[in-house]
Formats: structure tokens, sequence, C-alpha cells
């Protein structure tokens, strides 16, 4: 995975395997367009394949986490992206939305949600549209008191089309989601907390203390093992159980033959704590 600045947003890697994504266009509460999505599925797609990385986090610089997307950048061309040729935005007709909204809107949650390694939402203010899509694509939401949170399409006369009606329907319900939808809430972090949208609310100058405490955590955890448990949850969402139990079967097939379920065994026999991720050392 490449560290470095790309459209709208910086990468860094600490000596854990810990991605920081953090997007740094305050001015434009982070915004997002089609090359910063082009960026970010590219950058997602690097570190899924980069054995090295354990956890990403995404972060917003000032007071927004990602208040949307910017809806002056489909009426011009999109600005060049750092890594690829620029190509048109979409939605100047009916074709040109649906192409869009399938290879670089939508494909931007679905990269996010079929990663392996473990995802943070480290939400420091605003997540409005797109914003709040993206970090409910994400396995852990901690956010700071200030955040808000919202889909708020309807102001504008528009859908939540990233996937946002989903994300929403598996952390809400069908009822809790069709108010929060048709009233356009937009919830401030202690109510989001209370509706089940994100798992913690900390102080806003403690977020990223937590979210690396977290983090560490993560990364410390047999990496293997969690990365095969998160995709047996989720692909258990829409499995029976019978389909599910031969999901996990599977995957614990390799899981339990990996040389770290050896040191859990031998640690805990040896009543000391496991050292996990011996594989990631040759990495």
């Amino acid at each position: 995975m490449q560290e470095g600045q790309f459209t709208g947003f910086k990468v860094t890697i600490d000596t854990s395997g810990i991605a920081w994504i953090e997007f740094n266009e305050p001015e434009r509460l982070n915004g997002m367009s089609i090359a910063k999505k082009r960026d970010l599925i590219e950058v997602l797609t690097q570190a899924q394949m980069d054995n090295a990385i354990r956890v990403i986090i995404f972060i917003g610089e000032g007071r927004a986490f990602c208040a949307g997307d910017n809806l002056k950048g489909y009426a011009s061309q999109a600005p060049d992206s750092k890594l690829l040729p620029s190509i048109p935005p979409g939605h100047d007709n009916a074709l040109g939305t649906y192409n869009s909204l399938r290879h670089i809107s939508q494909e931007l949650n679905l990269t996010v949600r079929k990663l392996d390694k473990l995802t943070i939402a480290a939400i420091n203010g605003i997540a409005i549209q797109t914003g709040l899509s993206l970090a409910l694509a994400c396995d852990f939401k901690i956010a700071a008191d200030t955040a808000r949170l919202g889909s708020a399409t309807l102001r504008f006369g528009l859908l939540p089309d990233e996937g946002g009606h989903y994300l929403l329907l598996e952390h809400l319900g069908l009822a809790k989601t069709m108010q929060f939808l048709m009233q356009k809430t937009i919830a401030s972090a202690a109510e989001a907390l209370e509706l089940g949208l994100v798992n913690e609310v900390v102080a806003e100058a403690q977020l990223r203390q937590r979210v690396t405490e977290l983090a560490m955590e993560l990364s410390q955890g047999p990496q293997i093992a969690m990365r095969m448990l998160k995709r047996s949850l989720y692909q258990a969402t829409s499995m029976s159980f019978e389909q599910a139990c031969e999901d996990i079967a599977s995957r614990t097939a390799i899981t339990d033959h990996h040389a770290d379920a050896r040191e859990g065994g031998n640690s805990f026999r040896e009543k000391r704590p496991p050292i996990f991720n011996r594989w990631l050392d040759e990495v």
C-alpha cells in the first residue's frame, strides 16, 4: 500500500500495519468527488492485497468527516486523479447516472465492505450522505461528541443512491430507517449511539487517541482468524443457518491449522500472552 497525498486525502502507515486515510480538504468539508472516490477505491485495493496492512482508519481534517458529495462537481469534468486520468463525472443523463453510481459511488462502499482487513471510521465531525454511508460500511464507528450524522438526501429531492439505504437498514431495521430517511434526520453523536449507528462516542479531543488504542488492539490479534471471521459474519447476514455453518467450517479448516492457532494453544498451556502474526514478520 502506498503512502502519500492522493486526491483529497493522504495515507500514512505506522509500524503496526495501521493505515490512516485522512480526508484533507476541510475548506470543502471533505466533500467527495469522482476523482477522490476513484483514488480511494485504488488505495483500498492496494491495502487488501498488502498483507502488512492490518487495520484501516478513516478520519477527516477540520470540522467534517465527510459532508457528502460535492454536487457542483457533477456539472463539470472531474479534476485529475493522482493515480488515473480523468473520466466524465457522469450524471449528465440517465445512463450516465446509472454508470457513475454502479462503477464509482457504490463501488467505493462495496470496496470498503469487501475488505477483509478491519476498518474504523473515526467520525470527527459532520458525516452526511456519502460520508455517512462510508462510515456505516466500516466495521467500527467511533464518533466525537461533536459529530452529526445523517442522510438528508430528500432535502435535495435525491436518494441515498450510494447504498446508504441498505447500510441504514442493516443498522436500524426497517421502521427506524424509514423514519430516519423520510424525516431527513441529522442525529447528534449521542442520538447516533442510541440508534446503534456508532459503537462509541468520545470527547472530540480524545478521538484520535481512542481510535489509535482500538486499532492497536485489533492489529495485535490473530490476523488470519480475524479476517476469516469478519467475512463469515458478513456472509452470515444473508445466509441460512445451515449455509452459515458450512461457510465457517470451510474457513475453520484453514485457521485451525495455521501457526497462530498453534501459538494460541501453546500460550494457554504455558499461561502467557500469545504472540500472534509471526508470519507477518516475513512480509
